[in-house]
């Protein structure tokens, strides 16, 4: 492994660089969410309109990661990185200046470019260390990036009602130009074994299609994110229309599953080594189902506090930032050579399967239902990521590789 310098674009990446690409598609998913009424008045457009700037991004991610992945493998991590930073930045610009509501949601599609920064900071992990050391490595990023969606609503809001909703993107604007610029003088090329062309690039997804551990390791990260996803998707109705709660007070105590994911990330960077990938990863699945038997107990015996939904989402939190590094790191390891197309693909299955699931956490919910539905949802999608969890530790002991 060549040493890292800072600031040396020869050699790999400061672990700061990683966590600065992989935060910024963070940032520019809930940055603006306060932003949202005041867009729909802006625009004089209906506010499900105005929400596709949301779901249209995570849609237009999804797909982006299936290129991403096989042209980093192709081209190079540096160039595709630097590319889909630059279009970006650009596209953020020009949100701010957009005249219609139309034009806001196509920008919106391109800043999902910043999807590079999840997909390449995991594969240019992958390209530098071993398996269990890019766990450690992932859960470190990750913990890092989640500063991000913690604080990201909270500013947004703040700067909405001081300078509008433009704001926002002015601020999107300036932290795309920092992250080019740090990627820029930081990152050197890591993939020293580029494929031949992207057309080759993509024949090999039979090759991952066809590895049960591959699935296996998607699989657990799919669902046990979409419990998350469910969170979002139902969270704010129980949160509002169950437990009385304002908006502002729901944004103080989503805080919760955040800190607990950033714990998680800690723990996964810390003792992933020792413990191995398929076991934190496990236990990080068992947590999280330990989670939500304790919020339908708390709903169960008549205790309707928002501590109910939000204490356990500390234990969902930590459950997710343990199973999340290390089921990625499974998933770009099973075949090193394709460790940016795993990303891309793996990613995209992740956050489709999600989004379907946080659709499926608000849709069940009634006055009359309680706040039952999510629960189940949410408990289901965690016990479903410990089935895949076993299934990947039961391969890879036939395998002899435990």
């Amino acid at each position: 492994m060549t040493a890292v310098r800072p600031f040396d674009n020869t050699t790999p990446p400061h672990i700061v660089t990683l966590v600065m690409a992989a935060a910024t598609a963070a940032l520019a998913s809930n940055l603006f969410l306060p932003s949202l009424p005041g867009m729909a008045d802006y625009f004089d457009a209906d506010y499900a309109i105005v929400q596709l700037t949301v779901s249209g991004y995570l849609a237009a991610t999804a797909v982006l990661q299936l290129g991403i992945g096989p042209a980093s493998d192709r081209f190079g991590r540096r160039p595709v990185m630097l590319a889909s930073f630059a279009v970006f930045t650009l596209a953020t610009l020009a949100a701010a200046f957009a005249p219609t509501i139309e034009v806001l949601l196509a920008f919106r599609v391109l800043q999902a470019f910043a999807a590079s920064g999840m997909v390449l900071s995991r594969a240019i992990v992958r390209d530098t260390v071993e398996t269990n050391e890019a766990a450690s490595r992932i859960g470190y990023i990750t913990m890092g990036m989640t500063l991000a969606p913690m604080i990201g609503p909270f500013v947004g809001g703040l700067l909405d009602e001081l300078y509008g909703w433009q704001a926002t993107f002015h601020l999107l604007f300036a932290f795309g130009i920092l992250s080019f610029l740090v990627v820029y003088f930081d990152l050197g090329e890591t993939n020293a074994h580029r494929s031949s062309s992207i057309a080759a690039q993509f024949r090999n997804y039979p090759e991952l299609l066809k590895s049960r551990r591959f699935w296996g390791y998607t699989a657990t990260a799919s669902f046990n994110a979409g419990a998350f996803f469910a969170f979002l998707g139902g969270g704010p109705y129980v949160a509002t229309e169950l437990l009385g709660l304002s908006p502002s007070a729901y944004g103080m105590y989503f805080a919760c599953c955040s800190l607990g994911y950033a714990i998680g990330n800690f723990l996964t960077g810390r003792y992933s080594k020792a413990m191995g990938i398929n076991r934190m990863m496990l236990t990080g699945t068992l947590i999280c189902v330990v989670g939500m038997v304790l919020s339908a107990l708390l709903f169960w015996v008549g205790f309707y506090h928002p501590l109910s939904l939000f204490g356990p989402t500390i234990v969902l939190g930590l459950g997710n930032g343990m199973t999340l590094p290390t089921a990625t790191t499974g998933m770009v390891s099973v075949r090193p050579h394709l460790a940016g197309s795993a990303s891309g693909l793996g990613g995209a299955l992740q956050i489709g399967g999600g989004a379907a699931l946080s659709v499926l956490g608000g849709a069940l919910l009634t006055p009359q239902s309680g706040p039952y539905p999510l629960i189940f949802v949410m408990l289901t999608s965690s016990l479903c990521a410990t089935v895949a969890a076993l299934y990947v530790i039961h391969v890879a002991r036939k395998a002899g590789e435990i």
